[in-house]
């Protein structure tokens, strides 16, 4: 077990939830990242874990569904926010998010899934489950304020298999 996931771990959430973290799904060859201001970090089924959201019609769950991993790279508050803007407004399908945000992808340590270079933390996560959510099964608050004119969210449950 990775015994240093939770280092540091409020300003990683702060960061995330203030401002934003890449999340990327694919592989070198040909990736997506996207932004996200939603997860949660924890310890369930014996493994530390990232579980985020992820709306069923972004092009990032095309990645997802192909593939076995993501990363989240939480770049340090403030350093990246003009990229984090267009990458959480932008789609992959209709731009180079490398060339118009100006990020890089660059090598994980351990899963195939790329890191955005130049952040100040990075979580490498295996898919061990998912799930969509059944909006039948949620609170009619959360339902209106979120889902009644957006699609519904895949919450992912990932494996944190090397964080730095």
């Amino acid at each position: 077990m990775i015994n240093k996931f939770t280092e540091n771990l409020e300003n990683v959430m702060d960061n995330i939830y203030l401002e934003g973290a890449f999340f990327t799904a694919g592989d070198k060859a040909k990736a997506n990242t996207m932004t996200i201001s939603w997860g949660s970090i924890g310890y369930m089924w014996k493994k530390p874990m990232f579980m985020a959201l992820i709306r069923t019609n972004r092009y990032t769950n095309e990645f997802l569904d192909l593939g076995e991993t993501y990363t989240i790279s939480v770049p340090k508050r403030g350093s990246k926010k003009e990229a984090l803007t267009i990458c959480g407004t932008k789609s992959g399908r209709d731009i180079d998010k490398e060339k118009e945000a100006n990020i890089k992808f660059i090598d994980s340590k351990s899963v195939k899934t790329p890191v955005v270079e130049g952040c100040d933390r990075y979580f490498e996560c295996k898919i061990v489950y998912k799930q969509e959510i059944d909006l039948e099964n949620m609170d009619e608050d959360i339902v209106r304020a979120v889902y009644s004119k957006d699609a519904k969210h895949v919450l992912y449950f990932g494996e944190i298999v090397e964080e730095y």
